[in-house]
């Protein structure tokens, strides 16, 4: 895998902290991103692209990112779930880890983040 043929899928209810992301994607040369603004959404997407990473609010309606980070791993257990987590929401990041998350992020997350976070992910 390469960064020019890795798919990313960026999950966050914040419209904004997804743009902002995917603008730092495109920068480092990742060219397929596919978003989702719920976990609901986060697993459909999931179960459809493939993505080889998948970058996870954890806090969001509908399904939040700890238990789609769940069916995530049950439809695929090798799955690359990041979760993203503001400083409020430790305890939820601990039980994301404990459930299979393969990395974490802290919000907001920076574009030094994501290029480390990718060429990891490369490698």
């Amino acid at each position: 895998m390469t960064v020019e043929t890795m798919k990313v899928l960026i999950c966050d209810d914040s419209m904004l902290a997804r743009k902002k992301i995917k603008t730092a994607l495109s920068q480092i040369g990742v060219t397929q991103v596919f978003e989702a603004s719920d976990g609901e959404q986060a697993i459909a997407v999931f179960k459809d692209k493939r993505p080889d990473i998948t970058l996870m609010d954890i806090v969001m309606p509908k399904i939040d990112g700890v238990e789609a980070l769940k069916a995530i791993l049950a439809e695929d257990p090798k799955a690359k779930v990041v979760m993203a987590s503001s400083v409020g929401t430790q305890e939820n990041l601990k039980e994301a880890i404990k459930a299979g998350a393969f990395d974490f992020l802290q919000k907001p997350v920076s574009e030094d983040q994501i290029k480390s976070l990718i060429s990891k992910t490369v490698k």
